[in-house]
Formats: structure tokens, sequence, C-alpha cells
């Protein structure tokens, strides 16, 4: 019993000077700048070590390519974001496990996340598998010398204790583990050297391995874990730090490297040094989305052009062949008529439609029906052109009111915001309006509520099916659906209707 008692403190002990060794090494690397040229770009990148044969293959190329030092720290998932957690220091963390992101997430150190590649435990034995080894049981037979990872630092150590937990099988076989290694790395190490017979491993870290051989357990296979970098909320050069994301999961570069070592890998976006985006929008959600447009631009380092228009007019381009890597409606009733070419499609926002009057409003327009007063100087939007044009026609018609309201049109626009300015210059009486219209000039006209039960546009947000960036559009739609865009909206007019799906 003193034995194991003692046993257990040696491996607690290794582990932390391991820990604090690493984090000294990150220490020195940040504040030298390690084997940073002089005027170059650096990110530190704590990287789980089962993925180093391909990060290190990407670093070293984008470094070369790029300019870019990237000074590398390999260790378990769960050892990097100790460090992580003390440190508060570095640009990058990849995790073989999204669990750790999550933890990381909670902890408060990371921003933008994305996916790299999917892993599945296998048990990994020399070729030939001289020792039959088929089962879990058979990890437990007498002739049998194991090697895992620790759960506490590695992260297929962690899912290790958590299979054989439901399975109820722990117990046994950490009694019959002589040891517990730090990385996976370590693991197939000692298989591949004859110390042990069988280890637990990823599938991708065993495809490292030509004298190895991977054994498929369909126990393990319901657990496949999604390996995601993230970009710490300690990097002093995020558009950096997300610029070589881009390029280690693009398919066209990091992740040819991974499929090669045997990783199995995301669908990846292609890569592009500084991507051009196209975003689409109806005219009415300028002044609530630009902003968060501009913000991930800067972020990113990206350029995303920006067509506000009638969504009569963007729909019709769309149909005509016109690609937008994503689209935000005035309506959703106009994402439904490209729905084949948006996906991941999400409400939004929601603004009432409004009567727009003089300031005292002089013509005592209470309603719908008072716009068909004699004589009234009348603006709305087109019906063919605009969302807001269709949803007045059809709510002038469901209350029997279209012809004689139209009989006092005097201008039919593609968007709202020429009817406010026509509004502003007096040549009208009154217009029809999205209340998100109107935030400019609540002082200078009078703003009066339609109150009818259909008198609201909601609008929805699509992303382009055939997008070459749609792992990038998710972080732009990220930033549309973030707390500062949210508080932007409602400051003008909006509803929010966006309901986190997470």
């Amino acid at each position: 019993m003193r034995d194991k008692k003692s046993r257990k403190l040696k491996i607690r002990h290794r582990n932390i000077m391991a820990a604090a060794l690493a984090l000294l090494l990150a220490f020195i690397l940040q504040s030298c700048g390690g084997a940073k040229k002089q005027g170059n770009e650096a990110l530190f990148f704590y990287c789980a070590a089962g993925m180093k044969p391909a990060v290190s293959l990407i670093a070293d190329e984008y470094s070369k390519k790029y300019g870019v030092d990237i000074q590398l720290q390999y260790g378990g998932s769960g050892t990097l974001l100790s460090n992580i957690r003390v440190a508060q220091r570095g640009d990058l963390y990849l995790a073989a496990d999204q669990s750790y992101i999550e933890k990381a997430r909670e902890y408060n150190l990371i921003d933008e996340t994305a996916s790299v590649a999917r892993l599945t435990p296998v048990v990994i034995v020399k070729q030939g598998n001289p020792k039959n080894i088929r089962t879990i049981k058979d990890l437990l037979r007498p002739d049998v010398r194991v090697a895992i990872a620790n759960p506490a630092a590695a992260s297929i150590g962690r899912l290790t204790k958590k299979m054989l937990q439901e399975s109820g099988q722990w117990q046994r076989l950490r009694q019959h583990v002589k040891v517990l290694k730090p990385t996976v790395n370590d693991v197939a190490n000692d298989v591949k050297i004859g110390s042990v017979d069988a280890g637990i491993v990823w599938d991708a870290t065993g495809n490292q391995y030509p004298e190895l051989q991977n054994i498929a357990v369909p126990e393990f296979d319901r657990h496949v874990k999604q390996v995601t970098i993230a970009v710490l909320k300690s990097s002093k050069n995020p558009t950096a730090a997300l610029r070589f994301i881009r390029y280690l999961t693009a398919r066209d570069r990091g992740l040819l490297v991974f499929e090669k070592l045997g990783y199995t890998p995301i669908d990846g976006d292609a890569w592009e040094e500084k991507p051009r985006l196209l975003f689409y929008s109806g005219g009415v959600n300028r002044i609530a989305v630009d902003k968060a447009i501009r913000a991930f631009e800067e972020r990113e380092g990206v350029r995303v052009t920006t067509v506000y228009n009638g969504c009569g007019i963007l729909v019709s381009q769309i149909k005509a062949g016109q690609k937008p890597d994503a689209y935000l409606t005035c309506d959703t009733t106009f994402m439904r008529q490209v729905k084949d070419i948006f996906s991941e499609v999400q409400d939004i926002s929601s603004t009432p439609i409004v009567i727009l009057a003089d300031k005292g409003n002089p013509r005592n327009i209470r309603s719908l029906r008072d716009l068909t007063k004699p004589g009234l100087k009348l603006g709305v939007c087109n019906p063919q052109q605009s969302a807001l044009g269709e949803l007045t026609a059809n709510m002038l018609k469901r209350h029997g009111l279209y012809e004689a309201v139209m009989k006092n049109v005097r201008s039919q626009t593609p968007t709202a915001d020429l009817l406010v300015n026509q509004m502003r210059t007096g040549s009208l009486d009154a217009a029809i309006v999205y209340l998100a219209n109107t935030s400019q000039v609540k002082d200078k006209l009078a703003i009066i509520p339609i109150m009818v039960d259909d008198a609201t546009a909601t609008q929805n947000l699509g992303l382009g099916v055939n997008s070459r960036h749609k792992h990038l559009m998710r972080r732009l739609f990220q930033f549309i659906t973030s707390d500062s865009s949210r508080e932007n909206y409602l400051a003008n007019g909006f509803e929010w209707e966006y309901k986190d799906q997470q």
C-alpha cells in the first residue's frame, strides 16, 4: 500500500516538474523572442503532442513562405491548458479534444476557434499483432503489458479513463498498467520499442508508425473527438494568429499535410492570404450590421465587399448567377426565394413597419386608413425591388386598402432610406418605412405605429452553399450575433431574434 502511494507521489511530482519546465520554456521564448528574426512577426503556439507530425511541417512551411516565426510548445492538451492559465501568454492553442477548448472558454482564455481534424481512439500493437489483442479484455491478460496516457495530462488519457469507466473496466486496467505516460506519442513509442505490448492512442498517432498496427475497438468508435485550434485572448497579434489558422485549416494547404500523415481532416476553406468576401444585405440592415462587418475585417485581415440594396434587386441578382458568401435579408420571405443557395439560415432581428409623417403630424395620420385622405403625398417602396415594398402591398391588400392608398403614392423606391430622405426634404407628406430606418430622424419627423398584426419584418442570415470560405463566414456570423452587435441593433430600432444554438 505504501509502495503504491509512493508511486503515485512520484508520478505527480514528475508531472508537476514537467509542467513547470514547459512553463519556464514558454516564458523564456516569449520574453526573449526565441529564434525570432529581426522585424518578423512571431507566434507562440501550444500544440497537443499527437498533432506534432503534421503541425511541425505546416508551421515550418508557413514560416518559410510568409516570414512568421512560429514557436511551438508540445505537450498533453491538459498540461498545455494548465500552462496557459498560469502564463497568460501566447497566441494559439490546439487541443486534441474539444472538451479542453470548452474548458479554455470557461476560463476566458480563448476567442475564435476552428476545427482541424477528427480522431478516433484505438488499441495499438506491433505489426502482425503477436499477442492477438482484439478487445479491451485482452488488455487485462497477465501476459499483456499496457501503456496509457495520464488522464490529468493528455486528452487520450482522459478519454481512456472515461471510456473504460463506462464499461466498468477502468479500475482493473489502471491497476494493470505500471506507468502513466505524459503524451500519446510516449505511449506509441513504448509499444514501438517493445517495453509494452499494447497502448491506447489516437488512430492518427498509430498511422505515424509503420512498425505498429491499429486495432479498432467497437466501444471506442463511439468516442470520435474533434481537434480544435483557438486564438488565445493573450495574443498580441490576433490577426496574424487567425491568418495562420486559415492556412493550417485550408483544404489546399495545411489539411493536405494532415491527410497525408493519416489524420482525418475536416472539409476546410480554400486558402487565400487575404480573402475577399461578398456580403449581400437588404438596405435596412446597414446601420445595424456594418459596424460588426468592419470590425471583422480588421480582426481577420480580410476584405468584405458589402452590397446594400432592396431585397427584390438582390434576389434577382442571385438568381441571375451572383454568388455572395452570405445574404442578410430585409425579411424572411426573400430568403425563401433563394433557399437552395443558402444554408445555416438563422433569424437575426426584426423591426416594425411604421408610418413616417411631418414633425407634429399636421395631417393627423393615425392608421393605415388615414393614408387614403385626398391630396396626401405618400411614399412607399417598390414591391418588385424591395422586401418592404412587397410587405407593404400585401398588408394593404389584406386590409382592403391597397387601391385607395396607391392613389396617393407619389414615390416608389427600392429602399426605405430613400423615402426617409424625401421626407426630410419635404417632398412627401408621409411614407411607409421600417422603424429601423428612423433612428436618425426621431427628432425631426413623426413616427406613427401601425397597429396591425402583420406590420413586422424579420431579418435572417444565410451562408452561401457555394462559398469557398464557409468557416470564415461562420466567424463573421459570430461577429454579427455578438453581444456588442446586438446592442447596436437594439440602439437602431431593431428587436433581437437570434437564439444562440449552443
